[in-house]
């Protein structure tokens, strides 16, 4: 099953808003800019059937709204975020290891087709995430974008536990300039495709951010993964 088909605001209504389940794809961008994307019908990752487990979802209490709103948002706020770290200079991301749930994989550099959606890590490599080359590198001011299959064919992949983290969990970030940009999870949520929240999760920061993505909120044979999981960490420290 293909990544879900996204639609940057502001296209036309009769742009293709159904994924073509022959080629993979992720949330789609310009060339020039990350735009925030909605999400419409379509599936996300394969599924080989023989996990005895659904990928584990987040709890209510892990969510960002549980602390009171958005962080992006305006006015007063009940938020305890994590404390922010000065952004580092852009450098190529290659490794994330997330200890809390055994990860630790590299990274690929993902493009964009000639459709301008953002090709898919290959799904004959389970351990294999990627991160968007055209948008904020990890560390840098800005959000920057990683994704991951939830599974494949041949069984669990690389973000399977994603839903499972908890809010002050640790992502790092292994970079070209030999630095490692240390993250910390302040909310992980999961959306229905047609709630997703593509300003939240796209929209511009300046501070450096990371959201991470993966498949959830169930699954049927009949249309495969109803929603998405999303982490959300900010920079909070390097070395």
């Amino acid at each position: 099953m293909p990544l879900p088909h996204y639609r940057p605001p502001g296209a036309p209504e009769d742009a293709p808003a159904v994924v073509r389940r022959s080629r993979p794809r992720l949330p789609g961008w310009t060339a020039a800019v990350v735009i925030a994307v909605a999400v419409v019908a379509g599936t996300w990752l394969l599924r080989d059937g023989t996990q005895d487990r659904e990928p584990p979802l987040p709890a209510a209490a892990e969510a960002v709204s549980a602390h009171g709103r958005d962080p992006a948002a305006d006015g007063p706020s009940e938020t305890v975020l994590p404390p922010r770290a000065d952004p580092l200079p852009p450098a190529v991301p290659e490794r994330i290891r997330v200890p809390a749930i055994g990860v630790d994989a590299p990274l690929m550099k993902l493009g964009l087709d000639r459709d301008q959606h953002l090709q898919a890590p290959p799904d004959t490599d389970r351990g294999l995430a990627g991160w968007y080359g055209g948008g904020a590198t990890p560390g840098a001011a800005g959000a920057a974008v990683l994704a991951g299959h939830v599974d494949t064919r041949e069984g669990p992949a690389v973000f399977y536990e994603l839903g499972g983290l908890h809010k002050g969990d640790r992502i790092e970030i292994d970079r070209a300039d030999h630095r490692t940009a240390v993250f910390t999870v302040y909310g992980i949520e999961v959306y229905e495709k047609r709630d997703f929240p593509t300003e939240r999760i796209y929209g511009a920061t300046p501070d450096a951010e990371l959201r991470v993505i993966t498949c959830g909120g169930g699954f049927s044979e009949a249309s495969g993964y109803r929603g998405n999981v999303v982490a959300y960490a900010r920079l909070t420290g390097s070395s």
